[in-house]
């Protein structure tokens, strides 16, 4: 017969789990400045203008699938740089 090791520390089925100390509170992240959440949407409009750029070329050229990505990928950077100007 063996004895169990103590250095085991998965919980039995049968033993409730320790309970864990409530997270603490996490205060809210203050709003960036106005001039700061401009200039990243300016460069948001210039990448989305690239993936724009791209999305013609591709189109363009016949490759409709590149054309589907770069378009996705212009509509998900000017999604993210409104965000930006609105949520802050």
């Amino acid at each position: 017969m063996t004895t169990p090791d103590t250095d085991d520390v998965t919980p039995s089925p049968t033993q409730p789990a320790a309970s864990a100390a409530p997270p603490a509170p996490v205060a809210p992240a203050a709003k960036r400045p106005l001039i700061e959440r401009l200039g990243l949407a300016v460069i948001a409009l210039g990448l989305a203008a690239l993936f724009g750029i791209i999305a013609g070329a591709a189109f363009v050229g016949g490759e409709p699938f590149l054309g589907v990505m770069g378009a996705i990928g212009m509509l998900m950077v000017l999604w993210v740089g409104m965000l930006t100007l609105v949520r802050g």
